[in-house]
């Protein structure tokens, strides 16, 4: 079951899929600080590292399906909001393009929930009309990866398109029966490791697991105005692509409320509070430990795994499309 995989990243969506029995054997990501990662995560897969602008159609291999992610800065809702009148957002007409010329039996499209909302939703609505027009049934579902053995509150819009030979269309998997937490997650990790200046990587050799340091620095106003600190016996908070807004460890106390859009630290318990590891990070994301992340600047690490989708929750996603699409395999 060969398919190809647009914006990549460092495969999270890949690896959810490969591990329901898929084989992702072509993948295209720009961005070069990730692909030294998935190369060695990778190694099976040919990784095209061209601008998906630039790549014809004709030299994309063919497969059953395409999965990928388009750049969600646009339609975050934290961020600026533009959506599909930002550059990257454009980017969605080129997975269009490539889904009208290669035809595959299905197409999965993740985002952020920022794409739902009112100020997009012409702009989503056209995203949708255009996927119908090319002769597919388009199903679209807000989900919780915490409902799918992920440990951390992560709300996506996953869009699937399967060809209308298939006369199938897309629901959401069923739920787990558990949601996991961070004890699930990351309570076996012990002595982690500060960056060392510069918030540059230590050496492998020197870690007690793979990745398992963290970030240096102050803490925004921004930061502190908001509970960064989830219990053991909760979820994590959404893992995010910058390293300076990652959770706390939850080792840490929450955080005492002052007045709106004010905290602190508890006093006498400062320095119970640091930013989770890359590798904690990559855990609640659900990467095996034995993914490993490559990288010189350690925000490079957190970019990589914030911008990720988490691996359990695509492994679910992947085992529903191949259940519906069974008899086409």
């Amino acid at each position: 079951m060969k398919i190809l995989s647009l914006f990549t990243g460092a495969g999270g969506l890949d690896l959810g899929f490969e591990k329901a029995g898929f084989e992702v054997v072509w993948a295209n990501e720009f961005d070069k600080t990730i692909w030294e990662t998935f190369e060695a995560n990778f190694p099976h897969s040919k990784l095209d590292k061209r601008s998906i602008t630039e790549v014809p159609s004709s030299e994309i291999p063919s497969g059953l399906g395409i999965i990928g992610g388009p750049p969600c800065q646009s339609w975050s809702e934290a961020g600026a909001g533009r959506g599909i009148k930002d550059k990257r957002g454009k980017l969605f007409y080129e997975y269009i393009r490539i889904i009208e010329d290669k035809k595959p039996l299905f197409f999965l499209a993740e985002n952020v929930s920022g794409i739902l909302s009112l100020r997009h939703k012409e702009a989503f609505e056209n995203i949708l009309n255009k996927f119908k027009k090319l002769d597919y049934n388009i199903g679209y579902v807000l989900l919780n990866a915490n409902d799918y053995d992920v440990p951390q509150d992560r709300k996506r819009v996953i869009i699937v398109g399967y060809h209308k030979k298939t006369k199938k269309f897309f629901e959401a998997p069923i739920k787990s029966n558990k949601k996991p937490t961070l004890k699930d997650a990351i309570f076996d990790l012990r002595k982690s490791k500060p960056a060392l200046p510069m918030n540059k990587a230590n050496n492998p050799k020197d870690l007690f697991a793979p990745n398992h340091e963290y970030m240096n620095g102050g803490f925004s106003t921004m930061y502190m105005s908001r509970n960064r600190v989830r219990s053991w016996d909760e979820p994590s908070f959404t893992i995010q692509a910058g390293g300076r807004h990652a959770p706390i460890h939850p080792q840490a106390p929450k955080m005492k409320f002052i007045s709106q859009n004010k905290r602190i630290f508890i006093p006498g318990k400062e320095d119970l509070y640091r930013r989770l590891s890359v590798r904690e990070c990559a855990r609640i994301q659900t990467f095996p430990d034995d993914f490993i992340f490559k990288y010189t600047n350690i925000a490079d690490g957190y970019k990589m795994i914030g911008n990720a989708v988490p691996v359990n929750f695509a492994e679910h996603i992947a085992n529903k499309i191949k259940s519906d699409l069974k008899d086409f395999f």
